[in-house]
């Protein structure tokens, strides 16, 4: 990807986040103060009724977390690419298993959005001529539309299930849901470097950054281009498209994908409150 483009779309991304966030919070802010009313007091004489027993309290408890580990398995940004992994009630979720965590990663992975996501990946890679090593014409995008579902698909496993299942992580975005935009914004971007053990407590997000890393180096030196011939030039010197498979190129694709993850994060955490505004 090339780093002009790159550092352009975290700019716009953050920019329009700014914004629709901004207005979806005030308005939030306003109809709660609009709707706010003093509680009435009982009165000193009248008894209170006996507290729930606790296993009454546990599912009262539970109700709203199945509630909404519903609602976000349908979940999608932007009503189409797949939001899963993304919890709005953090607090009353309980960790996945190592089969859930599969079970999630795959529904998100094998998604038909997910496809559509790729082909138009590729042909803007096909537009740019990047990676010449793959070619031109319905072979090269071929090429490079493989080439993305399989970067896609190694890293969200890497990512989101291997990993975690081995080091015993949450692979889920957990969202703050409170405080100013740059606040928010500040805790989406952490994410990458922190997230929830199974035990409920944060931890270096290791899921992340060594997924990413080995799932960079399988992509590079395994299926991108090699050194390859192109032709021959006017001048009667050969053409070469120099080879990918560098450890220069791994750790420009392991960036690129820990900048898309730190800008995804940043939509999920504000999704729910664009998500509100769109609908009203």
């Amino acid at each position: 990807m090339n780093r002009t483009r790159f550092a352009v779309a975290c700019l716009l991304t953050c920019l329009a986040m700014f914004l629709l966030t901004t207005a979806a919070l005030g308005q939030t802010t306003k109809s709660q103060t609009s709707n706010q009313t003093p509680a009435a007091q009982p009165p000193e004489s009248q008894s209170q009724p006996p507290a729930p027993p606790a296993q009454a309290q546990t599912q009262i408890k539970d109700a709203p977390a199945a509630k909404d580990e519903k609602a976000n398995s349908k979940d999608r940004l932007f009503f189409a690419l797949p939001n899963f992994l993304t919890v709005e009630n953090a607090a009353t979720i309980p960790p996945l298993t190592a089969g859930g965590k599969f079970k999630l990663v795959a529904r998100s992975a094998f998604d038909p959005a997910q496809f559509v996501w790729y082909a138009a990946l590729a042909g803007i890679s096909q537009a740019q001529d990047s990676e010449p090593g793959f070619g031109q014409g319905a072979e090269g995008y071929g090429k490079r539309y493989g080439a993305y579902v399989a970067d896609g698909t190694i890293e969200n496993f890497m990512v989101g299930a291997v990993f975690p299942s081995m080091l015993r992580q949450d692979p889920r975005y957990f969202q703050l849901g409170k405080g100013s935009f740059f606040h928010r914004t500040g805790y989406a971007v952490t994410r990458i470097v922190v997230t929830r053990g199974d035990s409920g407590r944060n931890e270096f997000n290791a899921s992340e950054v060594f997924g990413s890393a080995l799932s960079s180096s399988i992509s590079t030196f395994s299926y991108h281009p090699k050194r390859t011939f192109l032709g021959v030039r006017s001048d009667g010197s050969l053409r070469y498209a120099e080879s990918d498979r560098t450890l220069k190129n791994a750790a420009s694709v392991w960036g690129s994908q820990m900048g898309y993850d730190a800008i995804t994060f940043v939509i999920k955490e504000f999704w729910p409150d664009i998500r509100r505004k769109m609908k009203k």
